[in-house]
């Protein structure tokens, strides 16, 4: 028997650089893939736009009065908050915090988890090189494809939450107000937003998720996304978010008011959805659909940097490793 070691097939020569190299290769994360990464993703998502939404649910209520009451909420951002605090207390700029926690948890997860999965299904049917010249293409089809189911779990929610902020005595929190709803109009009143929460948020994502994957895409062609640190990571995300937050608050704005008009209350006897979104886009007029712009830009662009600063912190906590990254880097 021979004293000499055997050196590891790919072994550098040198036995202290292969113990070196072993160990890094044993630190790395495993990379997932199927259910166990998707799920990762999901929960990373829901958490995301959970604590996001939810921390801004004061912005939410002011931007949501001025939408249904410009006449009254005329003050703009700040003087609404105190508008709302010198009229109703507080305690009212939290109305509908319970709908907006539990809508977008289970939107994030359906939105990001979905996107990263239709983004993959994209890149299997059309090879990684077609996928990656025709990226912007690929980011939008996922995010339009993630978005619509993610829209099916939210719009009970969101309705909800619009019913208690518009008219505040209408019941005790989210349970009291879905129960009330179902009991006195009916299921279909939970998706009678649905046309409108579509024409809002599958625009909005598709916004949101291209112009966060070339402003980042743009960042990580000047720094080495390979040897960035976690922290570095986080300032491209939040960067990219906001710039993200911006552009899908314009590009969806008009929807969004029409949302919480048509969420205020039910419609006439016999009046379809169509011809109410009609009715009301009439109503407002380009101005008018744009009331309440300010106070959506803080709050869009704010949670979005937030929503991706954080869902990029959890993946890398949680091990979401292995998904397929299409974009030009350095």
């Amino acid at each position: 028997m021979s004293g000499t070691a055997t050196l590891p097939p790919t072994s550098t020569g040198s036995t202290k650089l292969d113990a070196a190299v072993q160990t890094a290769k044993a630190n790395e994360p495993a990379k997932l893939s199927g259910v166990a990464l998707y799920s990762r993703f999901a929960f990373a998502g829901a958490v995301c736009c959970s604590v996001t939404h939810g921390g801004l649910t004061p912005v939410d209520v002011v931007k949501t009065r001025i939408q249904l009451d410009p006449v009254t909420y005329n003050r703009g951002l700040i003087g609404g908050f105190r508008q709302v605090v010198q009229n109703e207390g507080a305690g009212a700029l939290l109305t509908g915090v319970g709908p907006t926690f539990a809508g977008y948890f289970l939107q994030g997860a359906f939105k990001f988890g979905g996107y990263e999965f239709f983004k993959q299904q994209c890149i299997n049917s059309f090879g990684y090189e077609t996928a990656s010249n025709n990226r912007t293409a690929v980011y939008l089809a996922s995010a339009a494809a993630a978005e619509f189911f993610a829209d099916i779990a939210l719009c009970p929610l969101e309705a909800t939450r619009i019913r208690l902020v518009s008219e505040p005595t209408f019941a005790n929190g989210l349970v009291g107000g879905f129960t009330k709803i179902a009991r006195t109009e009916g299921f279909g009143a939970f998706y009678s937003g649905f046309g409108p929460i579509l024409f809002k948020q599958v625009p909005y994502t598709m916004a949101k998720f291209v112009v966060y994957e070339k402003v980042a895409e743009a960042i990580y062609k000047t720094v080495d996304k390979n040897t960035a640190s976690d922290g570095t990571k986080t300032v491209v995300n939040l960067g990219s978010g906001l710039i993200a937050g911006f552009a899908a608050a314009i590009i969806s704005q008009p929807a969004d008011t029409m949302l919480s008009k048509i969420n205020k209350t039910k419609g006439l006897p016999g009046e379809g959805t169509t011809s109410r979104l009609i009715k009301i886009a009439g109503e407002l007029g380009l101005r008018g659909s744009f009331a309440g712009i300010g106070a959506r830009l803080f709050m869009v662009g704010t949670l979005t940097a937030g929503q991706f600063a954080i869902y990029g912190d959890i993946k890398r906590v949680i091990g979401a490793v292995g998904g397929v990254e299409i974009a030009a880097t350095k």
